[in-house]
């Protein structure tokens, strides 16, 4: 520090969505140097893993990315999948489609509301935090649950579609389509936001592969990677949509690309509800260890109730690797297994880790009153970091 700078420490109380720190350098009110602090909520995933059950570990996988749940939850799934050998059958993996696709708006409506309020505009968080409501009330419906909703297990889901749910999903959608068209009104094109937001915070898409960007953030720079096209997984590869991508790579175009994907995402579930096939929702396997008795009545409410078996998991010695494209971006797992009933090694590579190095990249060079604006636009979560 010199005679010139000062330094700034702002957090660890809750600067934002989530308990972190910034440590700032001031050369008047323009940013010299910006290091981000992580830890303050550190869950601990990887090694409370190694002391679960390879069922108890789906759960775990949800709690640091907790506005996106559906998509850790798959990811560490499908790596369990790989060891054991099975794949879910049609119909769950359209399942699986639909609530990561649902949880995806559920995310970004989420990300929005903080961008807002950070600017200032209490009606676009009051907004986006109530129409996200509408995506958690379906999920509900679906799975049982609000917001954590360990929905995706090995060989397929939990539950089927009940009764009226492609007639509500039909009306939630309508609802958010008339609604988006407020908010471009409100707060996309309002001048406050575009002066706030246009030209600050550019990420170069140089800059943005190397730095291992992931979600939205890299393809708001121009790259056009998601791993649902790069390497599809549940029911994407029989899907219609389009990669969102824009070049301009500032805080605006962040927002714009999760408004764009949030229209994607309709559009999916809507293919899902159309298209899904009959069938069974769990791998014949585990069906096949349900007792007799209680397959009527699983087959009658669409609620499957847990095997035995799944408490006892022990899948063979070896390794496996997945990923999935969350909210946020990219989730990467890697599993090892040794034969026994709990992972040798787990290891959980969230979005929000591999995003934090946009602080210390993008804030040198901008005023202090910036940093809301630019955080807000990465859509950044501590907890998802601190996995």
């Amino acid at each position: 520090m010199s005679e010139r700078t000062i330094e700034l420490y702002i957090g660890p109380q809750h600067p934002g969505s989530g308990h972190m720190r910034f440590d700032i350098t001031l050369d008047g009110d323009i940013i010299v140097k910006a290091e981000p602090s992580i830890g303050y909520v550190h869950r601990s995933v990887e090694k409370i893993a190694e002391t679960k059950t390879y069922i108890q570990i789906a759960p775990l996988v949800e709690r640091p990315s907790l506005a996106d749940t559906v998509n850790p939850n798959l990811g560490y799934i499908l790596a369990l999948e790989k060891l054991l050998g099975i794949e879910a059958p049609p119909r769950a993996q359209y399942l699986r489609t639909l609530a990561a696709e649902a949880n995806r708006i559920h995310s970004h409506f989420y990300g929005i509301g903080i961008l807002g309020i950070m600017l200032g505009s209490s009606t676009a968080f009051m907004w986006a935090f109530a129409d996200r409501e509408i995506m958690i009330e379906l999920l509900q419906m679906l799975t049982g649950a609000r917001i954590t909703y360990s929905y995706v297990i090995p060989g397929g889901v939990r539950r089927d579609l009940p009764v009226g749910f492609k007639e509500a999903a039909e009306k939630a959608l309508r609802y958010l389509e008339r609604r988006l068209k407020d908010y471009e009104k409100l707060f996309f094109e309002n001048p406050v936001t575009v002066a706030r937001l246009k030209g600050v915070g550019v990420l170069k898409k140089e800059d943005a592969i190397a730095l291992g960007i992931v979600g939205p953030n890299l393809r708001a720079s121009g790259v056009h990677y998601d791993v649902r096209r790069i390497e599809p997984y549940a029911a994407y590869d029989d899907l219609d949509f389009e990669v969102v991508v824009k070049k301009e790579g500032d805080s605006y175009a962040r927002l714009m690309a999760r408004v764009e994907e949030i229209k994607q995402s309709m559009r999916i579930i809507r293919q899902v509800l159309e298209k899904i096939p009959d069938g069974p929702i769990l791998h014949e396997k585990y069906y096949k260890m349900i007792p007799p008795k209680t397959r009527k009545q699983i087959e009658e409410t669409g609620r499957l109730k847990f095997p035995a078996a799944f408490a006892t998991l022990k899948p063979p010695k070896g390794e496996a690797l997945s990923r999935v494209e969350g909210a946020r971006g990219e989730f990467l797992y890697y599993v090892v297994s040794d034969g026994s009933p709990r992972p040798y090694r787990f290891r959980m590579v969230s979005p929000s880790f591999r995003n934090v190095w946009l602080f210390a990249h993008l804030l040198p060079g901008h005023r202090l009153a910036d940093i809301p604006a630019i955080y807000g636009s990465i859509d950044y979560f501590p907890p998802c970091a601190d996995r």
